[in-house]
């Protein structure tokens, strides 16, 4: 049996056997001694992605990883960025610093701030988020045609993402070309938006 881990663009954690190009992780929310989710599904605001190898790095899924020997952080698993970016998640600094700097200094232009820290970005993202309540805008499927590259939209539970003004169909092991509908939600938190349009550039799965 998979372990449920896997976040879709929603920002649900599945159990399916497709793992992805991404790890990450909001905090622990795992039982180490039956490999299982607890009902909580945050305990910090910091929702990262993380690449899945750093530096020969070996950490026991949803096991004892911590010091201590208690859980550690929760490892989850993500179809590619534009999919941890849909759900609420941003670059990790410590494995992925690169890319967190660039998305954090886009962040900074498209708000409009001179030196934001990396909390301002997790409130404004927290709030956002659909898994902690949020509800995104509908918009008409032209328009969710214009929005940045990465972004994703869904209609009920089938989601989205756009690339260069069209759109594919998420699953769990990949994207298929589709026709948007007439009506769709904005799935991607309106700060991570911004950050798309001002330039930042997600990595995406092979089949897009």
């Amino acid at each position: 049996m998979p372990l449920q881990n896997r976040v879709d663009p929603f920002g649900e954690i599945h159990a399916v056997q497709a793992r992805g190009l991404f790890t990450g992780n909001r905090g622990v929310i795992h039982d180490p001694a039956t490999k299982t989710l607890l009902k909580r599904r945050w305990t910090t605001r910091a929702w990262i992605v993380c690449v899945c190898a750093f530096k020969g790095r070996r950490r026991a899924v949803m096991g004892r990883n911590a010091p201590s020997g208690g859980a550690g952080w929760t490892e989850l698993f993500f179809l590619d960025e534009v999919t941890a970016l849909a759900a609420g998640h941003r670059p990790c600094f410590y494995c992925r610093r690169a890319a967190a700097r660039d998305f954090m200094d886009r962040f900074a232009t498209a708000a409009g701030l001179r030196a934001p820290k990396v909390a301002d970005l997790d409130g404004r993202l927290h709030a956002e988020r659909r898994a902690t309540g949020a509800q995104g805008r509908s918009i008409s499927g032209e328009a969710a045609r214009s929005l940045p590259d990465g972004a994703m939209v869904a209609q009920d539970d089938a989601a989205y993402a756009i690339r260069d003004g069209k759109a594919l169909a998420w699953r769990f092991d990949g994207y298929e070309a589709a026709s948007l509908p007439a009506a769709v939600t904005v799935l991607t938190p309106r700060t991570t938006l911004n950050v798309l349009a001002a330039g930042y550039r997600p990595v995406w799965h092979e089949s897009a």
